[in-house]
């Protein structure tokens, strides 16, 4: 057996895998509200200290099975993904339905086709019902759970600091009229969320509704604001170079392991048997 071969086979994987990730952060680069995603990259023997010494098949040695596990368990993988909710750079719009939140731990809530999801990204519009939606056409919710409803004849729509929403009909535009309220949450522990598909958060338990917290004063929704996203273009382009010397140098090594070594060993045998 070749451990060396299958260590540099999962080195490889995991590099894949950063691959993946970077390209993501990148292709978001300029979506609102996206947030960066990151790993933890370890091995084998920090995580399964316990079973170092073991091997599921009976009949090897404890001697082997230390030997061959702590040659194996050195193989680098992703032992850990994570979300970075570090705050976006905020950019100014002029559109009224455009919003950000000034705080790390607070999230829109949307209705998808998949059940409630939350979101940074506050590109909201007005869809053909009169619905506040988001670009994908997710309504969005307020206080009460329900999609905000925004009549045709409003003008003027404001929404303050507390999501609170207001406007002014056309044939009376002294007097605000009350819409709805913008159901802004929180979770206790944002790591619980995970992305899916593109800014949307889902509890990686699937217990969201049962985790969020509705704020009744926020302070921090900002109108004819958009929060750009927090991926730093430098970091990953950066990460992406690395990540692909890391993928030659790799398969250097496979090479070497398949066929120098495979052809030395076999040039050996064959000269020890003549």
């Amino acid at each position: 057996m070749q451990n060396g071969y299958y260590s540099v086979t999962g080195a490889m994987v995991t590099q894949f895998n950063r691959l993946d990730r970077i390209s993501n952060n990148l292709a978001n680069l300029n979506t609102p509200g996206f947030k960066e995603q990151k790993e933890v990259v370890g091995d084998f023997m920090k995580i399964f200290q316990e079973k170092r010494d073991e091997l599921p098949l009976k009949n090897h040695t404890k001697a082997s099975a230390q030997f061959l596990n702590r040659t194996l368990n050195r193989v680098p993988r992703i032992v850990e993904e994570y979300t970075d909710f570090q705050l976006g750079a905020m950019t100014q719009t002029g559109n009224p339905l455009d919003l950000a939140l000034g705080e790390e731990n607070l999230f829109f809530t949307v209705q998808t086709p998949s059940g409630l999801r939350l979101t940074r990204n506050g590109a909201f519009q007005r869809n053909d019902q009169g619905v506040l939606v988001t670009k994908d056409g997710f309504p969005v919710l307020s206080k009460n759970q329900q999609p905000i409803q925004i009549p045709p004849e409003a003008v003027n729509i404001t929404i303050n600091p507390t999501g609170r929403i207001e406007y002014r009909e056309a044939d009376n535009m002294a007097e605000p009229v009350y819409l709805d309220d913008l159901m802004v949450v929180r979770m206790d522990n944002p790591q619980d969320l995970q992305a899916e598909g593109g800014t949307y958060l889902n509890d990686r338990d699937g217990q969201l509704a049962t985790k969020i917290k509705v704020v009744d004063q926020t302070r921090q929704v900002h109108q004819f604001m958009l929060e750009k996203s927090n991926v730093n273009p430098i970091h990953e382009m950066t990460a992406l170079i690395e990540t692909n010397r890391l993928v030659e140098m790799y398969q250097k090594a496979m090479n070497t392991q398949m066929d120098d070594m495979n052809s030395d060993a076999i040039n050996k045998i064959a000269s020890t048997r003549a």
